[in-house]
């Protein structure tokens, strides 16, 4: 199979490096010029879990002028628009698969290639960062679960789910992809605003008398919001629920803190701003998650913003 992943970093990296130990034809696209760079001089190592390996491959930091048959969009997702610069890799025959933290993002890439051929893909516990150009590293790698964005639609869920089995991600099919959005959002929401505003590892936030009682408010507020939205997720006790993904990953800086430390925006309003945007489509508050998405981008704002305003 051949294979685009567009936005190879740290997860991209991840999905680019053991794709292509398995045997398919992948290329790399990222804005992100040095890593490009070192992908082309001296292959992609991916490091951790799952071991360290060194692949070789095509990286790009724009969409060549090819065909893929599959495109797998691992971007952030405020840079999710951005694929619409690689909307011509996916011919009559290929399909896409879009992984972003948070909810709302496969909508637009839906708008962007249409329903049939979009499946949206969760991935659950990795961990993962850029120690250099050229290389990512991953604390863990739980599980990818994947699911058509139009129930019923001709997406090849089972061959792409079979690619990726094959490349040694515990990877299933669902049939209600909007349960493990919700079951992985109410981890995210515990870990994700509370390391950012203290700078804090997973496993310290979890450990500590006063951080930690926020993070499993955050994580019971996500749950309350879910079950009265009728979604029927499988978790009866979120503070257990978020414990043991903590136990899990101890030392890991989720997503949101990497972002803001390294200068950039981070995808708080899609990880704890999503529980207060789907609160209120139920004429309910989620204040717990309110309060902390603002004091994230209170935080951007006086730091990322104060840098670029200089």
């Amino acid at each position: 199979m051949r294979i685009a992943i567009f936005g190879c970093g740290a997860m991209g990296s991840i999905y680019a490096g053991l794709l292509a130990s398995s045997g398919h034809d992948v290329i790399a696209i990222d804005r992100n010029q040095a890593h490009v760079d070192a992908i082309n001089a001296s292959g992609l190592r991916v490091s951790g879990a799952s071991g360290d390996r060194t692949v070789q491959l095509r990286a790009y930091t724009e969409a060549p002028d090819l065909s893929v048959d599959l495109l797998v969009i691992a971007v952030k997702a405020a840079f999710v628009p951005a694929v619409e610069s690689a909307r011509h890799l996916v011919g009559a025959g290929g399909c896409v698969v879009t992984i972003q933290n948070g909810l709302g993002s496969a909508d637009t890439v839906a708008d962007i290639f249409g329903q049939e051929k979009v499946i949206v893909g969760v991935a659950q516990g990795f961990g993962a960062s850029l120690p250099e150009p050229g290389h990512s590293h991953h604390n863990d790698m739980k599980a990818i679960r994947m699911g058509r964005y139009l129930p019923g639609s001709e997406a090849p869920l089972d061959p792409v789910v079979a690619a990726f089995a094959g490349a040694g991600f515990d990877t299933e099919a669902v049939d209600n992809i909007a349960v493990i959005q919700w079951e992985k959002l109410i981890c995210n929401v515990a870990y994700s605003g509370p390391c950012a505003l203290t700078g804090m590892t997973v496993g310290e936030v979890l450990d500590d008398p006063l951080i930690g009682p926020v993070s499993r408010a955050a994580a019971v507020e996500a749950w309350e919001i879910a079950r009265k939205r009728d979604i029927p997720i499988k978790v009866d006790d979120p503070e257990a629920y978020v414990r043991e993904f903590a136990e899990r990953m101890r030392a890991a800086k989720p997503s949101v803190l990497l972002d803001i430390e390294a200068g950039r925006y981070s995808e708080i309003g899609v990880i704890n701003g999503a529980v207060e945007k789907e609160a209120g489509k139920l004429g309910l508050t989620a204040p717990v998650n309110a309060t902390i998405t603002a004091l994230v981008r209170s935080l951007e704002e006086r730091t990322i913003g104060g840098k670029a305003a200089s």
